[in-house]
């Protein structure tokens, strides 16, 4: 299947969206979420796909939605709008697999609210983060007043959106709004060892951990935990578990299924 405004291949069990709309620096549109929704979709059923990888053509990861649009809005369309990608981001945190965000670049207003929905975060060293919105006479809408203090804290949380500063790579590990930083250059290739790395484990466990640790986040401790019991437990409903089991007691590498 082709796309307008995205890229997808998918290579040793990892897939990679690429949004590539790089004169624009990969604004969000309605094309754009449309398309990401149609790929989601057919990851979600393809068992081939053990990992996933989002970044950018050009200088950005995303720079924002496409403004253009927002001259035409009006307050129902710009709630379909947003609506639409609140459903993205569900959809990544919903994919069993782990999605890793590659932020090559501009990664702000909505570009930062997809690659909060991400379960990795991997920068260039010459990346950029903020939620500028604020600046156009507008809130975020893509889910940064939600899942931005969910990662880094209320008090850092407002310092971006309030004021509409954008912070350098540096400054988003400490704050732990991303996990890691690479040089620019190596950012795709040590994302990709990471994927590949990902995609020999078992799939059944990667979907249990990720899940748990989503959902229980929000929770009390003793419901989290026992989303972690369940999860743990549905791991033997898989022969994944006991290769893991074998292969460490019989000293080789797990050959999972």
């Amino acid at each position: 299947m082709s796309y307008r405004t995205i890229l997808f291949a998918v290579e040793e069990r990892v897939g990679t969206i690429t949004f590539n709309r790089p004169d624009k620096l990969n604004a969000l549109n309605s094309e754009m979420l449309r398309e990401i929704k149609e790929i989601l979709t057919e990851i979600k059923t393809n068992s081939e796909i053990r990992a996933l990888i989002l970044t950018g053509a050009g200088r950005a990861f995303i720079a924002g939605a496409d403004i253009q649009v927002f001259t035409r809005m009006d307050p129902l369309s710009a709630r379909e709008f947003v609506r639409s990608a609140h459903e993205v981001a569900f959809q990544m945190e919903d994919l069993d697999v782990p999605v890793i965000a590659a932020v090559n670049g501009y990664a702000l207003g909505g570009g930062l609210e997809m690659v909060l929905a991400c379960d990795l975060i991997f920068a260039a060293d010459t990346a950029r983060f903020g939620q500028p919105e604020v600046n156009l006479g507008f809130c975020p809408g893509f889910g940064a007043t939600q899942r931005l203090p969910r990662a880094i804290g209320k008090v850092r949380a407002k310092d971006l959106v309030l004021t509409g500063r954008t912070i350098e790579a540096p400054e988003a590990l400490a704050s732990g709004l991303v996990s890691r930083v690479f040089p620019a250059a190596a950012l795709l290739e040590e994302t990709q060892k990471v994927a590949r790395s990902l995609a020999e484990k078992g799939r059944v466990a990667l979907a249990g951990a990720k899940h748990a640790v989503d959902r229980g986040f929000d929770a009390d401790l003793r419901t989290g935990c026992t989303l972690e019991i369940q999860a743990f437990s549905l791991c033997f409903a898989s022969p994944d578990a006991r290769e893991g089991a074998a292969a460490f007691l019989e000293k080789r590498p797990p050959k999972f299924e």
